[in-house]
């Protein structure tokens, strides 16, 4: 299988859509998504500073329109009317929206309008509160996680490979700093705010009412969701987890971990990519990949494709989905129930014990418990993964 990656915030350069301009019908495709989004993509792609381009209002649709030129040049937005059953997407942060125009639910254009509302809502919350995001370097991955939530703050971002960020209220973030956990480092981010927290909170009621008016599609094929590296196949829950997702914390770690799950051997980085083919090398070892940064590296990722078969639209692909708790507490795994066991759908696969009560933690779908993803006795919070499953047994 191979999985179409779209990189999020952070991943822009000044100039960085030049290049793709001297494509037949960019420049066309370009302004179409300026009149879209009331901003002008063309100038901010190749004349605007570093410093103008990493306002959020303008970062997140430069990006999304950046990923879906690419898609485009690649073929990719036919992706939802063959439907390849050998074919995965996934995006990070906004680029979730990229992801979601490859796999047809929403239209290439009203993904980048989507990520310019989605940019100015969140910039304007984070106005409301002084607020950011340090990464959170070395340290044990349980341990940071534990003293990010300790220290009133949220691991906004697990990307696998290490790599965590905080955010929280700055005051917060400040004493973080002073006192990191054992052997790590934090640095500050250059980020408007605490993206992927509870202070998103006043953008959804704007990105509701926007996406109330676009047409939405089931999306085809497979898109793997931040929330918890599900594999989502209905438009109307796609909607819903991307308007709810500027609140939650970006589980690429699972992502990428559905992604050995599907059998995943080979990853293209829609532009402008680097970033997530950098984790993917650490996390799916032994996967080719392709990282599209200018018109230059499509013949590689053309020649990927044509290297690998897509499966035939009979065959089955198998359904990845998280198993998360119910609320806060201390998770403990239904007795004698490993991995590799088939389940009913509502079968107890663990409780979650607080002060006062216990909380069932419940198969969401029939199938087969493929990984447990915490042990006994450890403190979960509410919507943390505990496990994974998969509606066919996995062999090796």
């Amino acid at each position: 299988m191979i999985a179409v990656f779209a990189p999020g915030q952070g991943a822009q350069s000044p100039g960085m859509l030049a290049p793709w301009l001297e494509l037949d019908g960019v420049a066309e495709q370009v302004a179409a998504f300026s009149e879209a989004t009331g901003l002008d993509l063309e100038r901010l792609g190749t004349s605007a500073d570093a410093d103008e381009i990493k306002d959020t209002a303008v970062t997140q649709p430069l990006l999304v329109a950046l990923g879906v030129i690419a898609a485009a040049q690649l073929g990719l937005d036919t992706a939802a009317e063959h439907a390849p059953s050998g074919l995965c997407v996934a995006g990070h942060s906004v680029g979730e929206l990229t992801a979601a125009a490859v796999s047809g639910a929403l239209r290439p254009i009203d993904a980048v309008a989507f990520a310019a509302r989605r940019g100015s809502e969140m910039a304007a919350a984070c106005a409301l509160t002084p607020t950011g995001m340090s990464a959170v370097l070395g340290g044990d991955a349980d341990a940071v996680v534990a003293a990010i939530e300790a220290a009133d703050l949220t691991p906004a971002n697990r990307n696998g490979a290490g790599q965590i960020v905080a955010a929280g209220a700055q005051s917060a973030l400040d004493t973080f700093a002073s006192e990191p956990p054992a052997g790590a480092r934090v640095r500050p981010l250059a980020v408007a705010g605490a993206f992927h927290t509870h202070f998103m909170a006043p953008a959804i009621e704007g990105l509701q009412s926007f996406v109330d008016t676009l047409d939405v599609a089931d999306p085809r094929p497979i898109l793997l969701s931040n929330a918890d590296g599900a594999a989502v196949d209905n438009g109307a829950e796609l909607i819903a987890r991307l308007v709810r997702q500027v609140t939650l914390p970006v589980r690429w770690d699972l992502c990428l971990r559905s992604c050995a799950d599907l059998g995943v051997t080979a990853v293209v980085e829609l532009a402008p990519g680097g970033v997530l083919t950098g984790i993917a090398k650490r996390e799916l070892p032994g996967a080719e990949l392709v990282a599209i940064k200018t018109p230059d590296d499509l013949d590689k990722a053309r020649a990927l494709f044509e290297s690998r078969p897509q499966h035939g639209q009979g065959e089955h692909t198998p359904e990845v989905r998280i198993v998360v708790t119910p609320t806060k507490g201390v998770f403990t795994r239904a007795e004698s129930l490993d991995e590799g066991s088939q389940v009913a759908r509502g079968a107890r696969l663990g409780t979650v014990r607080t002060n006062r009560d216990e909380h069932e933690v419940l198969a969401p779908h029939a199938g087969y418990l493929a990984e447990w993803l915490r042990h006994d006795g450890d403190i979960v919070a509410a919507g943390l993964p505990v496990a994974r499953m998969s509606d066919a047994l996995e062999t090796t």
